[in-house]
Parts: C-alpha cells; sequence; structure tokens
C-alpha cells in the first residue's frame, strides 16, 4: 500500500504515542469497550473536559489532552452504526471521515504517530472485514496525498490482528 502501518495487539489505552483515537459515542457520554478503558486510564479530567463539549457528529474528530494516559493526546471519532437506518453509502462514507479527520487531528498536533482501534466493529455492529477495508483504504489514500504520522493499527485479539495482516 506504500502507507507506514503497524500492527498490533494491545490494549490501546497503554500505548506510550503521540495520540491515540479513542471510539466515542456522538454524545461524548462514558460508553464502554475502547471508550470505557481510555476514560478509565486518562482518569476523571477527560470526562469532566467530554462533560462540555455537547456532542459530535460521526466522521468527525475532537483532539483532547491524554491527561493520565502515556499518549500526549486523545483524538475522539464517532463511527455511524452499522445497523442504523442510514443509506449503506453514507455510513460507508462516515466510517472512512473518521480515520480522514483523525489522521489530519494528528497532523495538526505533529504527532509522528498515531494509534486507531477497530472503529465500528465493536457495539456499532460493523463486520470486521468491512471495516478493516474502510480503515486501510482510507489511511492509504490519506498518507498517499502527503505523508502523515505513522499509523498503528491497535487490535485487541491475535484474531483481529491476522485480519489486518492478511489485506496486506
Amino acid at each position: 500500500m506504500g502507507a507506514a502501518f503497524d500492527i498490533i495487539v494491545a490494549r490501546i489505552e497503554t500505548l506510550d504515542l503521540d495520540a491515540i483515537v479513542n471510539a466515542a459515542n456522538s454524545a461524548l457520554m462514558p460508553g464502554g469497550g475502547v471508550d470505557g478503558a481510555i476514560r478509565r486510564a486518562a482518569g476523571p479530567e477527560l470526562n469532566a473536559l467530554l462533560a462540555t463539549h455537547g456532542g459530535l457528529a460521526e466522521g468527525e474528530a475532537l483532539t483532547t489532552a491524554g491527561f493520565r494516559l502515556k499518549a500526549r493526546a486523545i483524538i475522539h471519532t464517532v463511527a455511524p452504526i452499522y445497523f442504523g437506518p442510514e443509506r449503506e453509502d453514507w455510513k460507508i462514507e462516515k466510517l472512512g471521515a473518521c480515520y480522514v479527520n483523525c489522521i489530519a487531528a494528528a497532523r495538526a498536533l505533529n504527532a509522528a504517530n498515531l494509534a486507531f482501534p477497530a472503529l465500528g466493529t465493536g457495539a456499532f455492529g460493523w463486520p470486521k472485514q468491512l471495516g478493516r477495508d474502510i480503515a486501510l483504504a482510507s489511511v492509504a489514500r490519506v498518507q498517499a496525498d502527503a505523508p502523515g504520522p505513522r499509523i498503528t493499527f491497535c487490535c485487541f485479539t491475535e484474531e483481529d490482528a491476522a485480519l489486518y495482516r492478511a489485506a496486506l
């Protein structure tokens, strides 16, 4: 693909990188999964700050400090819900926009590296292979336009990492 990717199995909230991506919900309220893990590790300051924002639309990105994390910044984004009522092409576009806008936010931070979880493939219901394909295509397209931060796909299980490795 020509882009710099790493695929690892780890807990994203433990990574010592410039920025990590949080799979947030549109209300920016505390959730489970990746969001819950990041919020617990970052500390109550993150919850207090996000409570002042009022929400985030699908595909958009919001940058906050990393607070108690090793990562200096958290880039929050909201994937569309796969089984939602919107047209599939709209949902695919919005999921791709999550990756594009997070990379733009990382570039604005001058981040050398950025880690993504498998956005949308948990509680939001995206099939893992489709989510992976959108992630890889979106990141490769953006990085081809202008080199950006080194991207890490942080997978929760070895099975998920194998899906990413198989596509590369």
